[in-house]
């Protein structure tokens, strides 16, 4: 598992995006572990929220996840990565 951890305030720059789509926390999780996402559910809510860290390529595999919706309702990848 990467040592390298983003702070939490991160996770709530993201959760507007999923707020947009009208998308569930479990909808996206569910999207984000099919992307090879490795955070439980509860992990994801948490850093969502803003109380919880995770590393850089957990953050980019929810990105992944949301503009992945954006892209299936025919739009752009609206949500930024890390790298």
């Amino acid at each position: 598992m990467e040592s390298v951890f983003i702070p939490s305030g991160r996770g709530r720059a993201l959760d507007p995006f999923r707020r947009t789509l009208i998308l569930t926390r479990e909808e996206l999780w569910v999207d984000y572990i099919g992307l090879g996402g490795i955070a439980g559910i509860d992990d994801l809510n948490g850093y969502l929220a803003g109380g919880r860290d995770l590393g850089r390529l957990e953050h980019n595999t929810i990105a992944q996840a949301l503009n992945e919706r954006f892209v299936d309702l025919g739009g752009n990848h609206p949500v930024p990565y890390l790298d």
